[in-house]
């Protein structure tokens, strides 16, 4: 899904990130690695396999955008240092863009982890005509891009059926995007009659059309 806001070029991707193509830009939010492996220790059955989906999920979108930047609006990590940092540390060798790491409440593995591996580590940033955090937070004349919240929306069917999916969240000075990372739930929204909703549907981002 293509948008044009304030004659910046975006992509919406349906694994959650945004291209920015004027500066070629790759926004991609609350990734969590490390939740897999936490939800492991306790107990729960996930399969060890699945730390490496969302490895595999960054490999395809930076390949197919090839960006120059990845910043990454926080809650990169979902808690302590642990395995999936290591892997984190060999995925980015294999990187070649600038990235910067939006902090996010979840990022509490100390910074030095980060400044080794070449990423700078921001509260926020400013990039006209954006404004990129992980909290939604409104700054006078920009447009704010961030996460945290995990949008989704749930839509009706004409029967009492629901179907649950998540989705970019855009106000008239922000957009909210969703969960990159796998098992990290979403939050469901109820957007105003100005506010728009781009839902993730398969590989596929569709607009939905609000009554």
């Amino acid at each position: 899904m293509k948008l044009t806001i304030q004659n910046q070029n975006l992509e919406l991707h349906y694994s959650g990130a945004i291209f920015w193509k004027n500066t070629n830009a790759l926004l991609i939010s609350d990734v969590h690695l490390g939740k897999i492996g936490h939800f492991r220790k306790n107990g729960l059955a996930i399969p060890k396999d699945a730390m490496y989906e969302n490895f595999r999920r960054l490999d395809a979108v930076v390949t197919l955008y090839n960006p120059e930047k990845i910043y990454f609006l926080g809650d990169l990590f979902h808690s302590d240092y642990n395995l999936e940092f290591l892997l984190f540390a060999d995925w980015i060798k294999n990187q070649t863009a600038k990235i910067i790491l939006i902090e996010g409440n979840h990022d509490i593995i100390d910074k030095k982890n980060y400044i080794d591996l070449g990423i700078s580590v921001l509260e926020e940033l400013t990039e006209s005509p954006f404004y990129f955090t992980h909290h939604p937070t409104i700054k006078e004349s920009v447009i704010n891009f961030c996460g945290h919240i995990h949008p989704g929306i749930k839509l009706k069917g004409k029967g009492k059926q629901f179907v649950k999916l998540s989705c970019f969240y855009v106000k008239e000075n922000q957009i909210i995007l969703p969960s990159f990372g796998m098992f990290t739930g979403n939050y469901y929204v109820s957007p105003a009659k100005n506010e728009q909703i781009y839902a993730i549907v398969d590989e596929e981002v569709v607009k939905i059309e609000l009554e």
